[in-house]
């Protein structure tokens, strides 16, 4: 060993020994300390989560637009500024917590409204007002303690302090990568002060051009002249060097300070806040060295969970609509307003983006950045508690976007930091060919448009000379050739020895899942509908059962419903007692097996008419002439409504002769469908029950007056008695299939998915010569070959390259050649 320290060896055994939580707890602290910086930023937008108001909205606009896009790390100026600005948050809502301010007084009322000035601006009086900032302010003062330990918190002082030193070279050739980045005039940034741009650059620029033209021994016995040169020559050779708009900025201070002029200082400050910040933007545009990266599939990945959290809950973004679902939403036709604003928004802002990746510019990801910074947090924040008539803070659904957003904001920064790549080649998913990106990237070109739509974008916004078709053409090839490497791949992982006959575990395993699932395909409606109703199923109980009987076809003469009360459900004993009436009955046995007791409701209609008989003179002698008449039929037709959930309705008509025995029903079926059925096999004999009918006269009105003869439920005045059996129906969340029918579920189900099967097992012939490739590298590689020539704007080669990929699959001579093994 080089090196060796028996205290450090017996630290490492102790350390080693050490209880398993114990060093997990090690673990989990020196990932803190690592990542201390991006603990701040979680706590920072968790407290401005919790708070939505626009002190906390500040830092972090600061974090996605500063913080994150300084290179190397954030200056010690933006901690500064976050440690200062804490505490002065914290002293601003201490002040307004007193109840003497005229806000405080009314705070149960004016707590829950997102439009109350105090709420929006954060000082109103609450609970817990400041927890959510000193947890902030303590990350901020740990992250501190962190860089001053490593001796990073005065890193850029150092670099502003050794500057104005003649020391030897070595210590300029330390400090000269800190000037040059963050001290020297060329790439000024929002860590650099300003008044340093006009106080030190001619010292800064004199040892860096020292630097450049001495050698060692020059700056280590350089004479008194030179160390005592002519403050004009100093300030004269750093102008060379100078931003031309840093100069102008330095003559105009130098005008102004002259002049005294009270217009020409405010235009001064205004220069000095937009120059750090104009020259922070373009070096971050143009950096000196980029270390390219690509993060666009984490980005797409954010942007896709954040689509998922708006489809699922929409609501979230509408008014009135906490209890809405998008499927209750969109059976009624009814797309809500806020719904398809966010998903417009979130979808053009992939297409965006993706169009942003495929140019590769950095300064079109900058604008579009800070666009979309602003814009979400205005939305965010100002306009959607407006619409949604809740506090920010109280809709969950819109904090978890809002952090996944932040999370996409936090990869742009990044992005825009370490540069686009230089070459985008293929899928991010054929990146290797295993079967996890086989699944995956099957499954990725199963979701409609998804394919076509990136295809045309690809094709839009990337430098080729290919037509539509051609890209369309080139893509397919190299999807199919990319799903038959990954065949190839799992065959050599894999391989099956020659003359030997498949293993039984082979064969059950996706024989026999194949066959189970073709099965289930075939009987799916059928156990579908049987299982829906006998399982999920729930009672659907009448609401109304109405009664109407006409003679002749002319008035009414009874009309009587029975509602709430009049409709009861059999107690246990009841049931009890009518099922064993049926004890000797087969054909009511059978159909009493399918109903419970609370599927049976009995009705108890009133005796007496809930409505006059108004009938005319003439009628009323028309009707007594045809009763008389016994050798002509007299109809009397019986009508019943039964009304159930969702005003679905069940009505049916039935005609007799005029003797009113063997009329009444007695027993109804209320099915699924629309039409109400008397069920025979209850009745005694098969007939129905007879009812008596009188005419009740007053002075000047009459009504008539049913009775049922042979009723269970014996009652002292006139009544009639009906007993309905309601089928189960299927639960609203099924209800899209159960509506379908048998019938429907196989032509719309069975035979579409039996059409793609069949494709699938009778049209392997006609693509053996594609499909059986035992080598397809040669293609693969060409197909690449094709990307990496576009991509560095080669695109004479890419249409050679194009050419000869046609002909290979155009000529099957040289597509054996191509795919034979090496």
């Amino acid at each position: 060993r080089m090196f060796h320290d028996d205290e450090l060896e017996e630290s490492e055994k102790f350390y080693v020994g050490q209880p398993r939580v114990l060093l997990l707890i090690y673990a989990l602290y020196n990932t803190l300390v690592a990542r201390s910086e991006m603990v701040c930023y979680f706590v920072i937008i968790l407290n401005h989560m919790i708070s939505a108001s626009m002190i906390t909205l500040v830092l972090p606009i600061l974090i996605f637009l500063w913080a994150m896009l300084s290179v190397p790390r954030p200056s010690k100026r933006f901690w500064m500024t976050a440690i200062v600005y804490t505490e002065v948050a914290i002293v601003i809502k201490y002040f307004f917590q007193f109840g003497f301010f005229p806000w405080n007084k009314h705070v149960d009322y004016t707590k829950d409204k997102p439009y109350h000035p105090p709420n929006i601006i954060g000082i109103e009086k609450k609970e817990g007002y400041v927890h959510y900032d000193l947890v902030q302010l303590l990350a901020l003062f740990f992250h501190r303690s962190i860089l001053k330990c490593h001796g990073l918190w005065d890193e850029d002082e150092k670099g502003d302090g050794s500057s104005n030193k003649e020391d030897t070279d070595d210590e300029l050739s330390l400090t000269g990568g800190r000037r040059d980045s963050s001290a020297s005039l060329k790439s000024v940034n929002l860590a650099t002060s300003v008044e340093s741009i006009h106080v030190h650059f001619p010292e800064q620029q004199t040892a860096i051009r020292r630097k450049s033209s001495s050698s060692i021994s020059q700056l280590s016995h350089r004479s008194s002249f030179s160390s005592h040169r002519s403050k004009r020559e100093r300030i004269l050779d750093s102008f060379k060097n100078i931003n031309p708009t840093t100069l102008s900025l330095y003559f105009l201070q130098s005008k102004l300070c002259v002049t005294k002029s009270h217009c020409g200082l405010c235009c001064f400050r205004t220069l000095q806040v937009y120059v750090p910040i104009r020259q922070f933007f373009y070096n971050l545009i143009h950096p000196d060295y980029s270390a390219v990266t690509d993060v666009y599939v984490l980005m797409f990945l954010a942007d896709t969970v954040d689509f998922i959290i708006i489809v699922f809950g929409f609501w979230a973004f509408g008014k009135h609509s906490a209890a809405a679902d998008i499927t209750s939403s969109l059976s009624e036709d009814q797309v809500p307003e806020a719904f398809l604003v966010m998903v417009l928004i979130q979808f053009g802002t992939m297409v965006v983006d993706r169009a942003l990746y495929l140019k590769k510019t950095v300064m079109g990801k900058v604008i579009f950045q800070v666009i979309l910074v602003f814009g979400i947090h205005f939305w965010m924040f100002f306009i959607l508690p407006g619409v949604t008539e809740r506090k920010f803070s109280q809709n969950t659904v819109a904090q978890l976007w809002y952090f996944v957003k932040c999370v996409y904001f936090g990869l742009s920064a990044y992005q825009i930091r370490c540069g686009y790549p230089t070459r985008v080649l293929g899928n991010f998913l054929t990146k290797s060919y295993n079967y996890v990106n086989l699944f995956l990237f099957q499954g990725f070109r199963l979701v409609p448009f998804l394919t076509e739509l990136r295809a045309v974008m690809d094709w839009v916004w990337t430098d080729t000379t290919l037509s539509l078709s051609s890209w369309i053409c080139v893509e397919d090839i190299y999807a199919h050739i990319f799903i038959l490497k990954c065949w190839r791949e799992s065959e050599k992982r894999y391989p099956q020895p020659r003359g030997q006959k498949k293993k039984k575990v082979v064969k059950y395993g996706m024989g026999g899942m194949i066959i189970v699932l073709l099965i289930c395909i075939v009987w799916f409606p059928l156990l579908f509908m049987s299982l829906i109703k006998s399982v999920a199923g729930i009672t659907n109980k009448p609401l109304d059962v109405s009664i109407t009987i006409t003679l002749g076809g002319y008035q009414p003469i009874f009309t009587m419903s029975a509602q709430q009360n009049q409709l009861k459900s059999l107690d246990p004993n009841e049931f009890n007692e009518f099922m064993g009436s049926y004890s000797g009955n087969t054909a009511a046995l059978q159909f009493l097996e399918g109903y419970a007791r609370e599927d049976i409701t009995r009705a108890d209609l009133e005796g007496n008419s809930n409505s006059l008989w108004t009938i005319s003179p003439p009628s009323r002698e028309k009707m007594i002439q045809g009763l008389l008449d016994f050798n002509a039929d007299f109809t009397l037709v019986i009508s019943w409504t039964i009304q159930r959930y969702k005003n679905m309705k069940y009505l049916i008509s039935h005609f007799f002769s005029r003797i009113l025995e063997e009329v009444y029903p007695y027993y109804i079926k209320a099915p699924s469908d629309s039409l109400a059925k008397p069920i025979k096999q209850l009745l005694k004999d098969c007939k129905w029950e007879n009812i008596t009918v009188s005419l009740v006269k007053n002075t000047s009105e009459e009504w008539w007056v049913l009775n049922q003869l042979g009723k269970r439920q014996k009652t002292p005045h006139e009544s009639l008695e009906l007993f309905i059996f309601s089928d189960k129906v299927s639960p609203p969340s099924l209800g899209f299939l159960a509506g379908y029918g048998i019938m429907g579920l196989y032509a719309s189900v069975v035979l579409v998915i039996g059409k793609f099967v069949r494709e699938f097992f009778s049209g392997i012939s006609h693509s053996i010569m594609f499909e059986e490739l035992p080598n397809v590298d040669r293609i693969l590689k060409l197909c690449t070959d094709i990307f990496l020539v576009r991509e560095t704007g080669e695109l004479e080669l890419e249409e050679d390259l194009y050419a000869k990929l046609i002909f290979l699959y155009r000529s099957p001579e040289t597509m054996i050649k191509w795919t034979r093994e090496k």
